[in-house]
């Protein structure tokens, strides 16, 4: 991947990680409530997975640089994950700390299988780059 292309994906990371920041602090009292559960599934659950999805893919396209061999891949989803849940657990601290807000280790839990089926696939489409 060329530098640009790739200054271009560490920009859309930074926006991304602002814009997880904004949606887990953000005051949203007056948007209508979503349904409660789908599939059984809270609701509440299915948008933590969805926003923290993205995270190990979107930091692999900005920093795919650094796997070049099979072991380097394997520290790079490993440091990636635990970055992920870095900031999951922070956003559930802060949110505990707001009167809007609440910290729910349910949630960390949606953001962590999140992030770890993020980063197999990750691991996998890395491996895969290599071996062509």
């Amino acid at each position: 991947m060329n530098s640009s292309r790739r200054g271009i994906w560490t920009i859309l990371f930074f926006i991304y990680i602002a814009a997880v920041l904004w949606c887990c602090f953000g005051n949203f009292d007056d948007v209508p409530k979503p349904p409660i559960s789908l599939f059984g599934i809270p609701m509440d659950k299915l948008v933590h997975f969805i926003l923290f999805f993205p995270f190990p893919l979107l930091g692999w396209l900005a920093f795919d640089r650094f796997t070049i061999k099979p072991w380097q891949t394997v520290l790079f989803v490993t440091v990636t994950f635990f970055a992920g849940c870095l900031l999951a657990a922070a956003t559930e601290a802060g949110q505990s700390l707001t009167s809007y807000r609440t910290g729910d280790i349910k949630d960390f839990a949606a953001d962590a299988v999140s992030l770890a089926i993020s980063s197999v696939i990750v691991l996998f489409i890395d491996l895969h780059k290599q071996k062509k």
